[in-house]
């Protein structure tokens, strides 16, 4: 029961990208986006395979109906979920793992939550920015876009916090 509502919040947290992508671009140096945090989330159960063809799927969806340049946001979140457990473990340790449980801000801490979306979110828009840009805008508007939309996304992401990550004690 816990798993599919776990997948319904997946599938509406999709569809608010899709809203957001669609009709909050503000400016072109802020990029609105949950998708490093949704795979973040994703529970541990599913192996690395499995969250990258997650991913892949959540991307291509993304891609398909917002932004028009087919496979960027795919390209761009790939990584992040091949990257899942490696910032799980530095984060939050191997205790996770040994027990097979998710993470909760409650219960592992809101500021080591903090950090993994930081490290996840920064890793997203790397890539993202990298080949959005392809060698014709200046370091200076990248690193910009870069350092507005990590702090936008980072925001979003903690509003949808509690939607995928909830206390397991309830």
């Amino acid at each position: 029961m816990r798993r599919s509502i776990f997948w319904l919040n997946y599938a509406l947290l999709v569809a608010v990208q899709l809203l957001l992508s669609n009709f909050l671009r503000v400016s072109p140096y802020m990029m609105l986006t949950i998708l490093p945090f949704m795979v973040l989330c994703i529970s541990i159960r599913v192996g690395t395979v499995g969250a990258m063809f997650i991913a892949a799927a959540t991307g291509l969806t993304v891609d398909f109906l917002t932004e028009g340049v087919i496979g960027l946001n795919t390209i761009s979140l790939i990584p992040v979920a091949f990257c899942r457990n490696g910032i799980i473990r530095l984060v939050f340790g191997t205790e996770l793992f040994a027990r097979q449980e998710d993470f909760s801000p409650q219960r592992n801490g809101f500021s080591k939550t903090l950090l993994a979306l930081l490290i996840a979110q920064s890793l997203f828009l790397v890539i993202y920015i990298w080949i959005d840009s392809a060698g014709m805008r200046t370091l200076s508007f990248n690193a910009l876009r870069f350092g507005v939309s990590l702090v936008t996304g980072m925001l979003v992401s903690l509003f949808t916090l509690g939607i995928l990550a909830p206390d397991p004690r309830r």
